[in-house]
C-alpha cells in the first residue's frame, strides 16, 4: 500500500515530468514505425512481383529481429551514430521491419487463387491485380503485422534511454539508480498503458479493415 501511495504522490507532484517522458516515448515509437511501414510495405509488395527480392528482404528483416535489442542499440553506436535519438530511431526502425514484411508477404500471397484467376480472366494486369484485388484482401493481415510491430516497438523504446534518447525508460533507469520503486512505476505504468492502448486501437483498425466475410 505504501508503494502505491508513493507512486500516486509522484504522479501528482511531477505530472509535467511524466508527460514529457511520455511524449518522448511516443515520438520514439511513431517515427521509426512510420518509416518501417513506408519502406517495408512497398518493398514487400514489389517482392511479390519480383520474387528474387523476397529472399534478401526477408533475410535482412529476420537478421535485424534476431539481434538482441541491447546489442542492436550498441551496434548503432559502434557504427558511428553516437548516442541520442538518431541511433535509437534507426534501431527501432530496423527492429520493426520483420513483422510488417512477413505479414505483407503472407497476406498478399495468401489471397485465394480462385479470386486471382477470376480477376485475370477479366483482363487485369499483374500490377492491377495487386492494387485492386490482392492488397485490399490482404490489408487486415498487413495491419496485424503493423500491430505486432507497434507493441514490440513500444517495449523496445524503453531501452532507448540507455543511449540518451529519453522516453519513459529514463524514469525507469532513474528509479533504479535511486532505488525508488515509485519512480520505476512512474515510468513503467505509462509504458504499459501505451502498449494496451496501441493494442486496442490497432485491433479496432484491423477489424474495421477486415472484409465482412473474413471476420471470425
Amino acid at each position: 500500500m505504501t508503494l502505491f501511495l508513493h507512486t500516486y504522490q509522484f504522479f501528482t507532484q511531477h505530472p509535467g515530468t511524466i508527460w514529457r517522458h511520455t511524449l518522448q516515448q511516443l515520438y520514439l515509437v511513431a517515427i521509426p514505425l512510420a518509416a518501417a511501414i513506408l519502406v517495408a510495405v512497398p518493398l514487400t509488395m514489389l517482392a511479390t512481383r519480383v520474387r528474387q527480392l523476397y529472399g534478401p528482404v526477408m533475410g535482412f528483416a529476420n537478421a535485424m529481429q534476431t539481434i538482441p535489442s541491447l546489442a542492436l542499440l550498441a551496434l548503432m553506436i559502434a557504427i558511428g551514430l553516437g548516442i541520442g535519438v538518431l541511433p535509437a530511431v534507426l534501431a527501432l526502425f530496423l527492429y520493426a521491419l520483420m513483422p510488417i514484411v512477413r505479414n505483407t508477404y503472407v497476406g498478399i500471397m495468401g489471397v485465394d487463387p480462385g479470386v486471382k484467376d477470376a480477376a485475370r480472366g477479366m483482363g487485369v494486369t499483374s500490377w492491377q491485380l495487386l492494387w485492386m484485388v490482392e492488397l485490399p484482401l490482404a490489408l487486415h493481415v498487413i495491419i496485424a503485422g503493423i500491430r505486432s510491430a507497434l507493441v514490440a516497438t513500444i517495449g523496445f523504446a524503453t531501452l532507448a534511454s540507455l543511449i540518451g534518447a529519453g522516453g519513459l525508460g529514463s524514469l525507469i533507469m532513474e528509479g533504479m539508480g535511486l532505488a525508488s520503486n515509485s519512480i520505476v512505476l512512474a515510468g513503467t505504468i505509462p509504458a504499459i498503458v501505451l502498449a494496451f492502448l496501441a493494442e486496442g486501437l490497432m485491433g479496432r483498425v484491423e477489424r474495421v479493415l477486415t472484409p465482412r466475410g473474413l471476420r471470425a
